[in-house]
């Protein structure tokens, strides 16, 4: 799985992440140090006061929310190669399309029919190695 923070996306504000960045990260998700300390305070202010802000969409403007919509589409991605990452990781380990469709609350051949051209590598490639934004 591809976790090279230069290659990944803050799920949260949509910035790249570049070559020693602060960004932390699992399941697809990730996330830069300013997002992660601004967070942090939200957290500290709702423990302290007990009052939640309303989410930052309410205030955006028209355009700010039309902005916003291929950095979501982004990390829609990001997170889609991780899952396609992470089904070549679990057949990799042998278990069965039928138990990748329960996990997923889908039919084997549904399972099959998402991932297996993404999945099942080449002869001689332990299929481990990182998804191309291209081909997922």
């Amino acid at each position: 799985m591809d976790a090279v923070t230069s290659r990944q996306s803050c799920s949260f504000c949509g910035e790249p992440g570049r070559d020693g960045g602060e960004m932390a990260g699992g399941l697809g998700a990730f996330i830069c140090g300013s997002c992660l300390d601004h967070f942090a305070g939200v957290f500290a202010e709702l423990r302290r006061t007990g009052r939640e802000d309303p989410p930052p969409w309410h205030s955006m403007s028209d355009a700010d929310l039309l902005g916003k919509l291929p950095l979501i589409a982004r990390t829609g991605a990001q997170v889609d190669r991780f899952l396609v990452d992470w089904v070549r990781l679990v057949r990799s380990r042998g278990l069965s399309w039928a138990q990748v469709g329960g996990a997923l609350g889908i039919s084997r051949q549904a399972a099959w029919e998402r991932f297996a051209r993404q999945v099942e590598a080449p002869s001689g490639d332990d299929g481990l190695h990182a998804v191309e934004a291209g081909s997922a």
